[in-house]
């Protein structure tokens, strides 16, 4: 019978330390004896005999415990572990956002300290980021001369504006409604409502963003600039205004479709009424749209907490209201088009934003949660659409 040493394993005691401290081999000399039939002498079959380090071996941690560790680990547990208990229906998930966040980019390649503040901006749900750019991206592109293409600088600045601004509105809105957050099931993990980051944080980390957005802004003309500034007032304020009005949504529209003013600013150093007004109102009407379907998934919990919007006050209306809201979209559509002097194919890929708009109108369930957030999520491909149609109307111009 032989004899070998068996090395004893042992786990670090922190969060913290198993994540970012090093492991090392440390020899431990206690003797135990085992009788085997086995004729590899080792407790790992694919190791070597070199001395006392012939098994595996891991330091004891000595790192202490931190606050953010534990708040992290919460996190990171909350946010990996679906719901056993469904909602009514049967058909609805849990997490922020159906739990879309569950194995995102950001888990598996953010430091793991830089996670929630990508979370916190939404860096994992670019849908957002797509409703914020495309009515700055259609002004543009409306703005270019006849038979040219749009300025492809322009494009790209005003699509990082899109992303910083979009940011920074979902710190301030989770700022101010990180108390009604934690109570709604779809939002529940934000970093903010769930504890992970603090709200000093997360005013530290609104500030850095609004200097990013600052960053795109000072670029463009004067007026442009000016233009861009005066839309912080809105950001600020919209979450209030669930406080304060059944039609938060309308005033959302106000505030995300800023970009249509700027981005004709942007490239003619002023606004031309006739076209960027009917623009902002088809975009306005837009998120009528969008943002009233997307607000039925909260309804039973915006209920409960005592908040507004268009979904609780249109109810059973809905959708003879964003019927209506789509209608009155396409047709200043038309109209800016049409003062702006742009060609044919314009009107024609008109007709195909129609039938996206029509589909997503006559085919929603507004008592699914998950079919709400799919056609919510299918407007970016109505705003590539009307972008296409203004690109190659301008071309044919």
């Amino acid at each position: 019978m032989e004899s070998f040493l068996v090395l004893s394993l042992k786990p670090s005691r922190s969060l913290s330390g198993t994540l970012f401290a090093a492991s090392s081999y440390h020899p431990i000399s206690t003797p135990t004896t085992i009788a085997t039939s086995n004729p590899n002498p080792y407790r790992y079959p694919n190791a070597r005999r070199w001395g006392s380090f012939s098994q595996r071996h891991c330091r004891r941690d000595t790192f202490s415990h931190f606050d953010f560790d534990r708040r992290l680990r919460s996190q990171i547990w909350s946010s990996s572990s679906p719901s056993t208990v469904p909602k009514k229906g049967g058909n609805q998930t849990s997490g922020d956002e159906n739990n879309k966040a569950e194995g995102s980019w950001i888990d598996l390649y953010l430091p793991i300290q830089a996670q929630p503040y990508a979370k916190l901006a939404r860096l994992d749900k670019p849908i957002g980021t797509w409703l914020f750019a495309w009515p700055s991206l259609w002004s543009i592109a409306l703005a270019a001369s006849p038979g040219r293409l749009p300025d492809i600088m322009m494009l790209i600045l005003f699509g990082f504006g899109a992303l910083f601004t979009r940011g920074a509105a979902c710190t301030i809105n989770d700022l101010l409604d990180r108390d009604i957050d934690a109570k709604v099931e779809r939002t529940k993990s934000r970093p903010l409502a769930s504890g992970v980051l603090t709200p000093f944080q997360g005013i530290s980390f609104l500030g850095f963003q609004l200097l990013l957005v600052l960053g795109t802004l000072l670029p463009l003309n004067k007026y442009s600039c000016v233009l861009g500034v005066s839309s912080w007032f809105l950001i600020f304020t919209y979450p209030l205004m669930k406080r304060l009005t059944d039609w938060p949504q309308a005033y959302l529209g106000l505030m995300i479709n800023w970009g249509a003013l700027i981005g004709w600013a942007a490239v003619k150093g002023s606004i031309d009424p006739t076209v960027v007004l009917p623009l902002y109102i088809s975009a306005v009407c837009w998120t009528l749209v969008y943002d009233t379907i997307y607000a039925h998934q909260d309804k039973e919990d915006d209920l409960k907490v005592g908040v507004k919007s268009t979904a609780l006050k249109l109810g059973d209306s809905t959708q003879k209201w964003i019927t209506g809201f789509g209608i009155v979209c396409l047709s200043c559509l038309a109209l800016s088009g049409y003062n702006a002097g742009i060609g044919w194919p314009y009107y024609a890929f008109l007709g195909v934003a129609f039938g996206q708009l029509a589909w997503q109108i006559s085919t929603v369930d507004l008592s699914c949660p998950a079919d709400c957030n799919r056609k919510f999520v299918s407007n970016k491909w109505f705003g590539a659409i009307m972008f296409i149609a203004i690109l190659f109307g301008r071309l044919s111009s």
